[in-house]
């Protein structure tokens, strides 16, 4: 008996019966991590509460109900592509394709930081608005289009430039590519989310927005405030200062350990 349990056959089945259940985990585990901190979050839930009240009525022997959340159900194949048509199309943008950060070198990574992270604390100093937008694993060109096309490399005192007013490219957003800056003066799309501060101002909502939509980080500088944010999978995180900055930006685009940059001598005070 152990060994007919035990033939080819049967540790055949065993193994695909593994292979496949830990497939669909897996695939469950990507999305649930792409529509984390999303609207799409809250969507979800809403649809597993119906999908709950659902057998809950035929248990309970609810025919009304049960006959409208039937027919509710009967489209949900439907109702769920209509709905999480975004999140669907950020996630296929990423089948195939993988963070083109992880082929950067070390110099590269380091850099981008840093230039990155200089260019938010001057313009937090001198009170510039700015809303810079950087590719990870999406495609941008899509976004870029619709602005200013510019083909520069990255620098602190361009990225100043580009935002400082009454320059033509300030109004709007830059988007950096394949470490390099691509457009400017590109408007993005605003977060629906009804849970934000409402106090946050349409740079801060724009960035939002743009990173429910595509797998990007965007680093923005309050005009009003001098604050610097970054916005992150739709997540907003507020008030962070250029070693707060730094520590997340090489995070998502540096090598693990990076060398500090040397300290810049002090600009002489202003009168």
């Amino acid at each position: 008996m152990e060994q007919a349990f035990w033939g080819d056959n049967n540790i055949l089945k065993v193994v695909i019966a593994i292979a496949d259940v830990g497939v669909v985990a897996y695939i469950v585990y990507r999305v649930l991590l792409l529509i984390r901190g999303t609207r799409a979050q809250q969507i979800l839930v809403g649809l597993a509460l119906i999908v709950v009240a659902f057998f809950a009525s035929r248990l309970l022997g609810l025919k009304t109900l049960s006959w409208i959340l039937d027919n509710f159900l009967s489209s949900f194949l439907l109702i769920v592509i209509v709905v999480f048509q975004h999140d669907i199309r950020r996630g296929l943008s990423r089948v195939g394709r993988r963070p083109f950060y992880a082929g950067i070198g070390y110099g590269q990574g380091a850099y981008l930081v840093d230039e990155l992270t200089r260019a938010a604390e001057a313009m937090a100093k001198d009170r510039i608005g700015a809303i810079i937008l950087v590719e990870r694993e999406a495609d941008l060109s899509e976004l870029a289009e619709t602005g200013i096309r510019v083909d520069g490399r990255i620098s602190t005192g361009l990225l100043t430039q580009v935002f400082t007013p009454p320059g033509p490219l300030h109004d709007g957003a830059l988007i950096i590519q394949q470490g390099r800056i691509t457009a400017a003066a590109v408007f993005l799309p605003m977060t629906q989310n009804p849970r934000l501060d409402p106090s946050i101002g349409s740079r801060h909502r724009a960035a939002v927005g743009a990173t429910e939509e595509v797998d990007a980080v965007a680093i923005v500088v309050s005009e009003e405030r001098g604050q610097i944010s970054i916005a992150e999978r739709g997540v907003l995180t507020r008030d962070l200062d250029p070693a707060m900055l730094r520590k997340v930006l090489q995070r998502y685009f540096g090598p693990r350990t990076l060398t500090k940059s040397k300290p810049r001598k002090s600009e002489p005070s202003r009168a």
